[in-house]
């Protein structure tokens, strides 16, 4: 299950520091034994395996080793990677695109036996409605289609991530960062219908976007709004560039150009329409800033 709230180097324990400690590879300074691949299977074994690391039959180093790839489950048109949330945030996310409605529903509720949450991605209305049937407590984020459950202990969400958008068709895109980032704890204020062609409406959220510590701006037609924003502050921007726009538009391809020419620096690109993509670096890039704060400033 993904912790969002929690540090993420807490989260990545660097199985190599630790295995500096023991005695050897794979080996307990005690004398313990190499960990094989029948040690770790899913359910009470984890728990077996968790003992013998703190009664030192195993090394910490070597367990977390074997935690980072094991175990996954083969549902014949997948290979489910329950173990994802130990190496990562999240558990693994599923993208129904290209997946029948059947297909999507068998590895959300399998990945749902294992981790107290999820997040699909690119579901159509069929998707949807089949998933909603399989899971009473699944949640939409409309325009986007993207779709998530969240079963784990309430916790208060960080601010600290912004969302600007040139236009409202650009809303789906936002929508599916905005949703990505909720999972991972960080809640996005929204800044919609802020594009250059009528510059003072970003002008005017210039002090909001100074106080975010990323910035995801989501834009199509001539992408410039992210070179913009970059220009009005110091936080990293997160340029998505969308499918809007008419012929010469390219489906995107003219303003994910424009962005990767920014001329503002601080400027990262994602891919076309990928708002799961932009809301996770944000979610990444808050937390290590929330972090940082926390410890103040260095020297």
């Amino acid at each position: 299950m993904a912790a969002a709230a929690g540090s993420l180097a807490q989260r990545r324990p660097s199985a190599r520091a630790q295995r500096g400690a023991d005695a050897g590879p794979g080996r307990h300074a005690g004398g313990g034994r190499q960990l094989t691949d029948h040690d770790v299977q899913p359910g009470a074994e984890l728990e077996a395996l968790l003992a013998r690391v703190a009664s030192g039959d195993v090394s910490p180093g070597d367990a977390a080793e074997r935690l980072r790839t094991l175990p996954y489950e083969d549902l014949g048109f997948a290979r489910l990677d329950h173990h994802r949330a130990i190496r990562d945030v999240l558990p693994e996310v599923v993208l129904a695109e290209g997946k029948t409605p059947d297909q999507t529903v068998a590895a959300s509720c399998a990945i749902l036996e294992r981790a107290g949450c999820l997040l699909v991605t690119r579901a159509s209305a069929e998707t949807a409605q089949a998933l909603q049937a399989a899971i009473p407590d699944l949640r939409r984020h409309p325009p986007s289609t993207t779709l998530s459950v969240d079963r784990r202990p309430p916790r208060t969400p960080h601010g600290g991530v912004v969302i600007a958008s040139g236009g409202t068709a650009d809303l789906p895109v936002v929508e599916e960062a905005a949703a990505t980032c909720a999972l991972m704890g960080h809640e996005a204020e929204r800044i919609v219908d802020v594009g250059v062609a009528g510059i003072h409406r970003v002008l005017a959220e210039t002090e909001a976007l100074r106080e975010a510590n990323v910035i995801v701006v989501v834009a199509g037609m001539d992408g410039a709004l992210p070179s913009v924003v970059a220009g009005l502050t110091a936080a990293p921007v997160i340029a998505v560039p969308t499918s809007n726009g008419y012929g010469a538009a390219f489906e995107g391809l003219a303003p994910l150009l424009a962005m990767l020419n920014a001329c503002a620096a601080g400027v990262s690109v994602v891919n076309i329409d990928n708002g799961f993509g932009a809301g996770y670096i944000a979610a990444l890039i808050n937390e290590q800033a929330r972090a940082a704060q926390a410890d103040g400033p260095a020297g």
